[in-house]
């Protein structure tokens, strides 16, 4: 029999904030909003939002928590949400807060030249007090150097502000071999021992000076400023890794690399391929985006990428009964996922997310109703036996119109609809619906219906970008969550079979990392 009192309490709940938009809101947790806008937020500008406020938000919420759970937040951002300057700039914090724990997270997050460019950067900025990289971080970033293999090094030395020369300088790591000396020094410009570089750099060097004609095992980025004929690009191609590969696909395409049958179907096969896919560590939206720009690529190549979101979507759960998914495709979900950034700026959209993973749920096979909604909730036609990319593209396809996030769950009341889970895509800035139901949000009025009639039911409430607030309250039936890697369905995953506690999705990265 239901909670009485339960419900009661539900109904009584008042909003506390306003949103972005104007309407009524609940307030996160410090925890849960610094999560939402670390897996969520690039530090670039939003709908509703500039990259400096964002920016400056970050840093307030990262001040007010515990270092334990700023540390585990920080490693559960780069290694299972797989962002890039937010966890940098966690651990930036952090090196401010705990200087031992801050020693004992950097490896964990700094995993590659990028992500440690990113935290020098974001240290000598003076964003988080400093101008300095500071005596641990230094030792820290020069340890760094020092374990890295000549291949990973010369890679990293690709990118500027700073550049890895910068950072050599910065922080003058104290070389283990003279293979590495000559290498500090051929990377920052000085002289060196010719004889003493890395094989690596010999062969790289010998290429670029026209002695050898095999293409060297190095970054792309590395080859692309040489004049390079069609044989030595059929060789980029055939020896290339995985995200090169997909970011790449036109330009080899141009240059003549898929008039090779062979050669094609062997990229074709990397794209597909689980392991390396898994490795990547690549977002579902960025195959949605190749896929979206290889227009003029082969057939096998296409198909590829689609069997590449299939694995790339391998984690979307089978959930138990009846699943409403609820995407949000108003106005401010046709704005980049990843924020505007000047000469930068995705193509992919966060209704395009949305739709990615509701198309993904759909697939599963199980019976899930997916409804689109802004101020008026839309009829989708759908086909499950449809691929991902084809549901999505239909998804994506409604609205434009005002936010009311409470509408489908209100008509779901209507209908006096049975179900086990209520799933949400949505920026959660509903607006449109604010001039109702005294204090509360409209989905906080609706859910208590719907509970009374399904009181096994869970809502997932997905924020697609960082703005700190939700439509309501995280408790053991309600999971506010963000981000848009394939790692959103674990957590749903875990929820929905489990749960049953205020603020589940703080404890799930608690729990992942423990060794913080």
């Amino acid at each position: 029999m239901a909670n009485k009192n339960l419900f009661s309490k539900i109904r009584g709940i008042k909003a506390d904030s306003v949103n972005e938009a104007g309407g009524k809101a609940y307030a996160l947790s410090n925890k849960e909003a610094l999560a939402q806008y670390v897996v969520t937020g690039c530090l670039n500008g939003t709908f509703y939002a500039t990259d400096e406020k964002q920016l400056q938000t970050v840093i307030d919420l990262a001040n007010k928590v515990d270092a334990r759970f700023l540390s585990q937040l920080a490693i559960y951002a780069r290694n299972h949400a797989y962002m890039k300057d937010s966890p940098a700039l966690l651990l930036a914090v952090l090196s401010m807060k705990d200087t031992e724990l801050f020693k004992r997270t950097f490896f964990q997050v700094i995993d590659n030249g990028k992500m440690l460019r990113n935290f020098v950067q974001i240290m000598r900025s003076g964003v988080v007090g400093r101008k300095s990289l500071g005596s641990a971080p230094k030792k820290m970033v020069a340890a760094w150097l020092r374990n890295k293999k000549s291949e990973q090094l010369l890679n990293a030395s690709v990118g500027k502000s700073p550049s890895l020369s910068d950072v050599i300088k910065m922080v003058h790591p104290a070389p283990v071999d003279l293979e590495q000396e000559a290498l500090f020094a051929y990377i920052v410009n000085k002289e060196y021992k010719f004889e003493n570089l890395p094989r690596c750099v010999k062969e790289f060097e010998r290429f670029k000076s026209g002695v050898a004609s095999k293409v060297p095992n190095v970054d792309f980025r590395l080859l692309s400023g040489l004049e390079l004929d069609a044989d030595t690009w059929k060789s980029i191609a055939e020896n290339g890794g995985w995200q090169m590969t997909r970011m790449n696909l036109n330009t080899f395409n141009r240059q003549g690399c898929f008039d090779d049958k062979k050669l094609t179907i062997k990229m074709a096969n990397r794209l597909r391929n689980k392991a390396l896919i898994e490795k990547s560590k690549v977002f579902p939206y960025q195959l949605m985006s190749a896929f979206n720009a290889a227009v003029d690529v082969p057939k096998v190549i296409r198909d590829a990428l689609q069997d590449a979101m299939e694995h790339a979507l391998s984690n979307v759960p089978v959930l138990k009964g009846k699943t409403y998914v609820l995407i949000d495709v108003s106005g401010s979900m046709q704005s980049p996922v990843t924020g505007y950034r000047p000469g930068a700026t995705s193509t992919v959209r966060c209704i395009d997310v949305a739709a990615l993973f509701a198309a993904a749920l759909l697939k599963t096979g199980q019976d899930v109703e997916i409804i689109p909604f802004d101020t008026q909730v839309h009829r989708a036609r759908l086909n499950d036996r449809d691929s991902v990319f084809t549901v999505a593209h239909n998804l994506a396809k409604y609205g434009g119109g005002g936010t009311a996030c409470g509408l489908p769950l209100e008509e779901l009341n209507m209908c006096r609809a049975k179900a086990d889970t209520v799933i949400y895509f949505s920026d959660n800035e509903s607006w449109a619906d604010r001039g109702y139901f005294g204090g509360r949000t409209k989905i906080s009025k609706e859910w208590a219906v719907f509970k009374k009639r399904n009181p096994n039911a869970k809502l997932v409430l997905t924020d697609l970008q960082p703005y700190g607030t939700s439509q309501a309250k995280s408790s053991h039936d309600v999971l506010n969550i963000g981000g848009f890697s394939d790692q959103v369905f674990n957590v749903i995953a875990q929820f929905v079979d489990g749960g049953g506690i205020p603020n589940y999705w703080e404890k799930v990265i608690s729990d992942q990392v423990q060794s913080a």
